[in-house]
């Protein structure tokens, strides 16, 4: 977002507040790495009109510094006979979204990923996914908007919000006016927002991913990306395997309910005042069966267990065995946002505005690969009337 207030606004002084010591502590910087084609999400979506545009920035953006990035292709694999009836629907709504996609028959996925079998001998292949380096993108960025004037102060919470003053305090008890804020705080923007009585209809439920890494002297080999087919109910996309930038193979994600919006591990940084709340919806959810929540958890839960996970890895690649797989270091929080009025899940990307404010509520996959089209859409439709080129306004992003 920095980046898009400096160039559209670039005698404007711009202001990034992160809580942490640095950056990429949380889901930017933990991010798949995977640079995604514009497949699941429908033509008028958020989604579906910014991840195509999206990725050719980030394309251009790693090319241009010369950032780690590798075009490897993705196929999409049904793993039972239901599934093959949506590749169709995936195509369709790839090509919609200008994506580079096409059914391929058994023979051409076995050319492609020789491991990798397909319940009814077809596939949907993307051969312009790629992956990318999550970290040394937003490095190079903090680096870059430095450089230009854009003040980053670490270690700044915001606690509290003042919106008829325009002020914002932090944990530190500093104290930061602003001419137009904007919250892109991924995990904690629902409570900053709140703050603003912005989005007061939504929840946030975390969902945790752990991954398994594909042992170094495995004989199971990929040459690019391998999903299944996803249930397009849920923003979900079942466990796959990515093959990173430097050559290691994860397994996973799973998706199952966190304790707290940052309990990547055990029970660390659970915060208990809110834990009941993240329980409630959770049942409320299993209760009312929306979206075919029930038979998710069902699946979801168990993938916990590495024999269930591999399950549901050996339905993509049968010859996969447990000892192929190491548990890995890898772990991240979706920030999943909850309609209460309605009670489902919040499939596409949610902006909400108050009269000095802009809050992105929902930006969850693929959200660093739509970042830098995502970001001008946000200018152009909420700031762009805010702010002057030649007016000492201070934006200011959270």
């Amino acid at each position: 977002m920095a980046k898009v207030l400096r160039e559209r606004f670039p005698d404007a002084k711009v202001c990034i507040l992160e809580k942490e010591a640095s950056v990429g502590k949380h889901a930017s910087g933990r991010n798949s790495g995977v640079l995604h084609s514009g497949i699941y999400y429908p033509p008028n979506s958020l989604k579906g009109k910014l991840c195509v545009e999206g990725a050719q920035a980030l394309r251009e953006y790693c090319a241009e510094y010369q950032l780690p990035l590798d075009t490897i292709g993705k196929v999409l694999v049904p793993t039972t006979l239901e599934e093959d009836q949506y590749l169709e629907t995936l195509r369709e709504r790839g090509v919609a979204n200008g994506a580079t996609v096409e059914i391929i028959n058994e023979s051409a996925l076995h050319r492609l990923e020789p491991v990798t079998r397909s319940f009814s001998g077809r596939a949907l292949h993307s051969p312009r996914a790629a992956v990318f380096d999550p970290l040394s993108i937003l490095l190079h960025l903090q680096q870059k908007l430095t450089s230009q004037g854009v003040e980053i102060a670490f270690q700044q919470k915001v606690t509290s919000a003042t919106p008829e003053k325009r002020q914002v305090t932090t944990h530190q008890g500093i104290v930061y006016q602003f001419g137009h804020l904007i919250n892109t705080a991924g995990l904690q923007a629902d409570i900053i927002a709140k703050q603003f009585d912005i989005g007061t209809n939504f929840a946030l439920i975390p969902f945790k991913g752990l991954y398994y890494e594909l042992r170094p002297d495995s004989p199971i080999r990929f040459n690019g990306l391998v999903y299944p087919v996803p249930d397009l109910r849920i923003p979900f996309l079942g466990v796959h395997f990515t093959k990173a930038v430097s050559g290691k193979v994860y397994a996973g994600p799973t998706a199952i309910p966190a304790f707290g919006r940052e309990n990547y591990k055990g029970l660390e940084n659970i915060d208990w005042q809110e834990l009941p709340g993240i329980a409630y919806h959770l049942a409320n959810q299993y209760r009312l069966n929306h979206q075919g929540f029930r038979a998710y958890t069902h699946q979801e839960a168990f993938r916990f267990f590495k024999h269930n996970f591999l399950n549901a890895a050996k339905a993509l690649v049968p010859s996969l065995k447990s000892s192929d797989l190491l548990q890995s270091a890898k772990v991240g929080i979706r920030p999943q946002l909850l309609n209460k009025k309605d009670q489902t899940l919040v499939m596409d990307f949610l902006v909400e505005s108050g009269p000095h404010s802009t809050h992105v509520l929902n930006a969850v996959s693929p959200a660093y690969t739509s970042a830098f089209a995502f970001a001008r859409l946000v200018v152009e439709q909420y700031i762009q009337g805010y702010i002057e080129p030649h007016q000492a306004k201070v934006p200011i992003q959270v």
